[in-house]
């Protein structure tokens, strides 16, 4: 696991030093570099594969290929086996090195040959061809930026694995104002883009080939393309060939030569991924859960089922319980994101990790579980709307404006809330009432909420994202396909695994994921949706597969997500902060959203008539992350940015 930067191009490479300075914490062991005139290569490592000889940059025997990479090859082994039947001669047993040999025989065709999770630098010298490679669902980050020269007509890329250490090589850099927006209403900007303009991610399954002065960008991986339902499965039927394929890619990442170990949560996915583990691994499996120590937080922790499945596999388990400063916490989480991000969820996984760091070097975690067997209520939701469609759209729009009287009062506020927007956004196609139920702007708030800086672009508008097109795209009549065809090509990459990949690495952790698995996926996307929701229920495929292998408890225990108290925090620990970050006089200044909105958000949250955690949340982040930010002149704040 590593951080990786360089320039290809024209440039003479003097930015990479400032540039790996902000990646030591993604690889605190070493630090390795390679420069030759039109490429630099830099590296951050932590030892994980071949702690002793495995330094980045590494090359093939004639020097002709080098590369850097981030991530892990969980196939190295084979790979490294058929080469040396080949007659190359490897001088470590790091699955970096294979890389380069396996290209040097097989070209761009060796990283379809890749199993894992990798962003990859690579220079082929003798071609004059260097390629940026990121793996097939975007769990490891890749960032890059072509700058043209004015005079001359000289091209270079510069990448880094992290906004912030590409920034140091951008004195000029600018902010976006469509990723203001984007993030407003998303909690993150959806890629390719970023919050800075001309500064891009590559793809999940994307690479880059730069050669000659030119930049091709290709697509070698679409999730879409294994799409191959079989729509006569049942149940039982799938359950076998599933469960293998799922056996077996647990397996293949537990490749480690440093202590590994498991996020435990108690819920479903990350039981699963125990149950696999302790039958894999020969010794007790090292698990790791988190709980809140303030009474009204109980139920936001899920310790009883992790310390009951912890006792059920006889692992060897470490609990915390945690008393945090909640406003030091969030600048912290802020800080290690790097970027504007509002998804809660990330503290959480920042403290899990740092409290796991202290004994193990990688861990394994349950993301991707919810969108590989159907595990958001949302899905069900759209199910449900896709029936509720065949009433007249007439009817449906004066179900809309009735819904519009619904009270959100009492014990069942929740539900309200729930049936309020089903309703109001019944009379939408499909694909917009997807996109409206992923969005964070309140449907009540009817005034004006853009401010100065984005009123003329979007005109009140809500941005509409990736969401929409990707939808329509999913080659599947049943929505509820749809629906995961999009969040595995949005929420999954630009959420769930950027974040695990920040709040991990600022504590030189390794992250895997099992459940992104590429061969799971390609199993998981066989099931049709009546079979991965059976019965109605949230992930029912799943747990009928996973009958006998986990204790009926866990099978049939309602979903909860990986969060923290906000709301409760928002009126108590963290109201003074809210108050300082979200005062008038600092929202009329950025001028992205209107005070009048911010107002109403406090007075009802803080009233406790609604819950705006995470709109108010991902403001008071905003905030943070401009104050935040390096400028090196009063030129350069980012409000005259976007001026």
């Amino acid at each position: 696991m590593c951080g990786i930067c360089g320039v290809i191009g024209d440039g003479d490479g003097t930015a990479l030093q400032p540039m790996l300075r902000r990646l030591i914490h993604r690889g605190p062991d070493e630090e390795g570099i390679y420069r030759q005139p039109g490429v630099s290569l830099g590296a951050r490592r932590l030892r994980v594969i071949d702690p002793v000889g495995g330094q980045q940059p590494v090359r093939n025997e004639r020097g002709t290929v080098w590369a850097v990479m981030n991530g892990e090859i969980y196939n190295y082994r084979d790979l490294r086996q058929e080469l040396v039947s080949r007659g190359h001669r490897l001088e470590t047993r790091c699955d970096t090195e294979v890389l380069v040999h396996l290209y040097e025989d097989e070209g761009f065709e060796a990283f379809r040959r890749l199993r894992g999770m990798f962003a990859v630098a690579l220079w082929d010298h003798e071609r004059r061809r260097a390629w940026l490679v990121r793996d097939r669902l975007g769990i490891k980050p890749l960032y890059y930026t072509i700058r043209q020269r004015e005079t001359g007509g000289g091209l270079s890329v510069l990448f880094s694995s992290e906004i912030p250490s590409l920034l140091e090589a951008l004195p000029d850099w600018r902010l976006r104002v469509e990723g203001i927006a984007e993030y407003l209403t998303r909690l993150y900007v959806p890629g390719p883009d970023t919050m800075f303009a001309g500064v891009h991610q590559l793809r999940p399954g994307e690479a880059m080939s730069i050669s000659g002065g030119r930049v091709e960008l290709l697509r070698y991986y679409r999730p879409e393309e294994t799409l191959h339902i079989h729509d006569r499965w049942i149940a039982k039927e799938a359950s076998g060939e599933v469960l293998h394929t799922f056996e077996e890619t647990v397996q293949a990442h537990l490749v480690s030569d440093v202590p590994l170990g498991l996020f435990l949560s108690g819920g479903i996915d990350s039981a699963s991924l125990l149950a696999m583990m302790a039958k894999a691994q020969s010794g007790p499996v090292r698990t790791f859960s988190i709980g809140y120590e303030h009474p009204s937080d109980q139920s936001f922790s899920e310790l009883e089922s992790a310390r009951f499945l912890a006792d059920h596999f006889k692992t060897v388990h470490s609990e915390t319980i945690l008393r945090p400063n909640a406003v030091a916490l969030i600048e912290k989480v802020v800080e290690g994101m790097g970027e504007p991000f509002a998804d809660s969820s990330a503290i959480p996984t920042y403290l899990v990790s740092e409290v796991a760091r202290q004994t193990i070097t990688v861990a394994l975690s349950g993301i991707g579980g919810d969108e590989l067997f159907g595990g958001y209520p949302r899905y069900l939701g759209l199910r449900t709307a896709a029936q509720y469609q065949r009433i007249p759209r007439v009817l449906r729009e004066h179900m809309a404006q009735w819904s519009r009287r619904i009270g959100e009062h009492g014990s069942a506020r929740d539900q309200a809330a729930r049936m309020k927007r089903f309703l109001g956004d019944g009379h939408l196609a499909l694909p917009e009432q997807y996109r409206s139920w992923t969005t964070f702007i309140p449907a009540e708030w009817d005034g004006i909420l853009w401010g100065e800086r984005l009123a003329a672009m979007f005109v009140n508008e809500r941005p509409l994202g990736p969401g929409k097109d990707l939808f329509t795209q999913w080659p599947s009549s049943d929505p509820t396909d749809c629906a995961m065809g999009v969040d595995l090509q949005s929420y999954l990459p630009d959420d769930l695994l950027r974040m695990a990949d920040r709040m991990s690495m600022v504590h030189s952790l390794e992250l895997r994921v099992p459940f992104c698995d590429h061969h799971l996926l390609a199993a998981a996307l066989r099931i049709p949706s009546r079979v991965r929701l059976a019965g109605w229920q949230l992930k029912g495929f799943m747990r009928r597969m996973l009958r006998g292998l986990l204790p009926d408890r866990i099978l049939h225990a309602p979903k909860q997500g990986f969060m923290v108290p906000m709301a409760r925090w928002l009126r108590e620990d963290l109201r003074e902060m809210a108050r300082d970050l979200l005062a008038d006089d600092v929202i009329k200044d950025r001028g992205y959203v209107k005070p009048t909105y911010v107002r109403w958000l406090l007075q009802q949250h803080e009233t406790g008539c609604r819950n705006f955690s995470d709109q108010l949340y991902a403001l008071m982040v905003l905030e943070l992350w401009h104050r935040g930010l390096r400028t090196d002149s009063s030129e350069r704040t980012p409000a005259k940015a976007n001026a």
